[in-house]
């Protein structure tokens, strides 16, 4: 008898330890930093798809969205942020909040449907922004780009979802050299990333969009290769975003993987470990 009680308290403790490690795991995750992984081209050359990083939660405070969302289609769960800490939306807040800064590259909540999405902050309150000719205005002025040369890539199914990047150097077989236009761009308060370009193409030339109060537009760096701000949110892309719905920015790659899979260790890009995020 001593013997079987002595098993179920270890048992018990067992389940408790798992408990505990849960807890301090979703504690972690929703007060400090989120494991993010790049699942699609549109932030190339920044981010690329494979990439895994922590995203900051600390830098503007917290809000419903600070709350991740759990999703595992294998076991049939889909709990929403909204549905965990849906009694802190609605006023477009946030505590302890932080203003972002333009150029950041943040992980925000998809004003509709609730995705995880990640973009280079552009336009702040109070902003006019317009894209002409590929080139991107704020308050009628235009953001200087300069010429930095060619981004290339291998032409192939990239990542576990086997997405196949577009090329400006026309239509090239499977294992060619995709190329695009590498730029310069040079925000107004002098810090600078690169933008590629693919090819002319309609979200190249936009309408004025003056961004409201509390709320901010976001772009992809991959220009042509981003569904971001410039598209309205009920035709699925994003539309301006409330404050309340960042979740973080991104600061730095963790790790990187070319292939399919992380465990594909031949796949893996050793030069973008612990890269920072510019």
């Amino acid at each position: 008898m001593a013997q079987a009680i002595k098993e179920g308290n270890q048992i018990i403790e067992s389940i408790k330890t798992v408990v505990y490690a849960l807890l301090i795991a979703g504690v972690f995750r929703t007060l400090f930093f989120q494991p993010f992984w790049i699942p699609s081209g549109s932030m190339k050359e920044t981010l690329l798809i494979g990439d895994f990083l922590f995203v900051n939660k600390m830098a503007y405070g917290y809000s419903y969205a600070s709350c991740p969302s759990i999703r595992l289609d294998r076991f049939g769960i889909n709990l929403d942020a909204k549905k965990i800490c849906g009694a802190f939306d609605g006023d477009n807040g946030r505590f302890w909040a932080g203003d972002p800064e333009r150029g950041d590259v943040v992980v925000f909540r998809h004003p509709v449907n609730g995705t995880d999405y990640i973009k280079r902050l552009v336009g702040l309150p109070g902003d006019k922004v317009q894209v002409k000719d590929g080139i991107l205005h704020l308050n009628d002025v235009a953001v200087p780009q300069t010429p930095a040369g060619t981004f290339t890539e291998v032409k192939g199914p990239q990542g576990p979802h086997r997405l196949e990047p577009r090329c400006e150097n026309g239509p090239v077989g499977e294992g060619a050299v995709c190329e695009k236009s590498r730029w310069t761009e040079t925000f107004p308060d002098g810090s600078q990333h690169v933008v590629l370009n693919i090819a002319n193409q309609g979200q190249d030339n936009t309408g004025i969009f003056l961004v409201p109060e509390a709320h901010y537009f976001f772009m992809g760096d991959n220009r042509d290769n981003s569904t971001d701000s410039r598209f309205a949110q009920l035709g699925g892309g994003v539309g301006f975003v409330p404050y309340e719905n960042l979740i973080g920015r991104a600061d730095r790659i963790m790790f990187s993987s070319a292939g399919s899979s992380m465990l594909y260790f031949w796949t893996w890009r050793s030069d973008r470990f612990f890269k920072g995020v510019n």
